[in-house]
């Protein structure tokens, strides 16, 4: 069928919420653009003229394909080798989606895509579709195909998981950029007690090299092994400088809402560590230092103006 220009202009209107949507359900930027586009192939071979509510359609079309990879996806991360953390979105990126409430940035957080890798593919979609886009139970059980009410019990039980998995972490952007620049103070001291004191007594540090790049396969638990890592990951050396590539720059910034360090080499990405800070302390880093995860934060980088390394490790 060949769309009309309305027609198109329709589905490029919808676009935006489709990528937000499709990124939270792969955790995955690159995948998302692809399941938006076999949506957009779904949509051209349709019988456009019948479709009442092309927004609904869409979304399921979309959620369907998502759902497919999905299944996939957990087939493929029992073998993925060490860590999987999601590709990171850096601030700015209108993948983020909307950023209106607390629920809705936590719902692209590192933290929580990393925790709905635990949920079932229904509560992963019931879970995004109700808490990061107000979707209303009846339009969720429609693109489903349940009722309304095993909906609303997926969701809560969905959601029970998410928070017994986590900690808020809103906090004010002001104190967040404090607590980043004391951290960087602290790893650069080649002392680990000023660590220690920044982070919660549970603190973790996991790594996604994906095969591709050294990477510890297990995380580094506990405020003292997290301080003692991140000491010797910031204390400049040949050995750092060889697993570089080079002299690298660090720059304080934001990935999926939350503060991050962004680590590049000649204008290259090749590692996005998102920092959860609580009111304790930080309680987590999580890096992504995967190259095939960072070509879309590389490109990014590229494109826009962030000034002056807080660090540069020659």
């Amino acid at each position: 069928m060949v769309l009309t220009g309305n027609q198109i202009d329709l589905f490029e209107a919808s676009m935006p919420r489709l990528k937000a949507i499709a990124y939270r359900l792969l955790g995955s930027a690159s995948d998302a653009e692809d399941a938006v586009q076999d949506t957009f192939l779904r949509w051209q071979s349709a019988d456009v003229d019948r479709i009442e509510v092309p927004e609904a359609w869409l979304t399921k079309a979309l959620t369907n394909l998502c759902l497919n990879q999905l299944t996939s996806a957990r087939a493929r991360r029992e073998t993925y080798v060490g860590q999987w953390l999601p590709e990171p979105l850096l601030a700015g990126d209108p993948m983020l989606g909307p950023a209106d409430t607390v629920e809705q940035r936590e719902s692209v957080s590192f933290a929580v895509l990393a925790l709905m890798e635990r949920l079932s593919p229904n509560e992963r979609v019931v879970y995004v579709l109700r808490e990061a886009f107000g979707y209303p139970h009846r339009r969720i059980a429609e693109i489903l195909d349940i009722t309304e009410a095993s909906g609303q019990q997926i969701f809560h039980r969905a959601k029970k998981h998410i928070a017994d998995g986590r900690t808020r972490t809103e906090i004010d952007e002001a104190a967040a950029r404090q607590i980043v620049d004391e951290f960087l103070t602290a790893a650069t001291s080649g002392r680990t007690e000023p660590l220690v004191r920044l982070l919660t007594a549970d603190a973790v540090a996991i790594g996604d090299g994906g095969g591709k790049v050294p990477a510890r396969t297990r995380p580094f638990e506990g405020a003292v092994a997290v301080a003692k890592f991140m000491r010797s990951l910031f204390t400049p050396n040949q050995a750092a400088r060889n697993l570089l590539g080079g002299s690298a720059e660090i720059h304080v910034s934001y990935a999926n809402g939350l503060p991050a360090l962004v680590v590049t080499v000649d204008g290259r990405v090749i590692g996005v560590m998102c920092l959860e800070i609580t009111a304790d302390g930080i309680a987590a880093f999580r890096n992504q230092a995967n190259p095939d995860k960072l070509e879309r934060a590389t490109r990014q980088w590229a494109a826009t103006d962030h000034g002056e390394p807080a660090l540069r490790i020659n």
